[in-house]
């Protein structure tokens, strides 16, 4: 079952993160350091799917389908003898999808631009 704990940390979760969309930012990930994270795409992903664009959410993020499998995988872990394997299979996944679409050159949603991140121009600026 569901706990409160774990209920008040998804909504602090939440609420961070509509707070720092409203002021521009929407991955804190890539805003500090310039690089994608593994989950990149994924908001937009789902807001595609909320539209029904299905070609889209799959170009935003091709693992979309897997947070909903993955949110039951955890809320009935204590059930799932298998959970380990299910939990480490989706890590696995989730990063070689990463590694391919970092390296894809014409992959605009997953980027490596250090120099575009937040870190990166205070240290240079401190530096100057």
């Amino acid at each position: 079952m569901i706990s409160k704990n774990n209920i008040k940390a998804a909504s602090v979760i939440l609420l961070f993160y509509m707070a720092i969309e409203s002021i521009g930012i929407t991955c804190p990930i890539k805003f500090l350091t310039g690089i994608s994270c593994a989950g990149c795409g994924m908001s937009r992903a789902f807001l595609a799917v909320l539209k029904l664009d299905f070609v889209s959410a799959f170009h935003f993020h091709p693992l979309f389908v897997l947070v909903i499998p993955t949110i039951l995988l955890f809320i009935f872990k204590d059930k799932i003898p298998f959970f380990k394997i299910c939990f480490i299979l989706i890590v696995v996944i989730f990063i070689i999808t990463y590694l391919i679409r970092m390296f894809q050159p014409y992959d605009n949603i997953v980027v490596f631009e250090p120099q575009a991140g937040f870190i990166y121009q205070v240290i240079s600026r401190l530096i100057q």
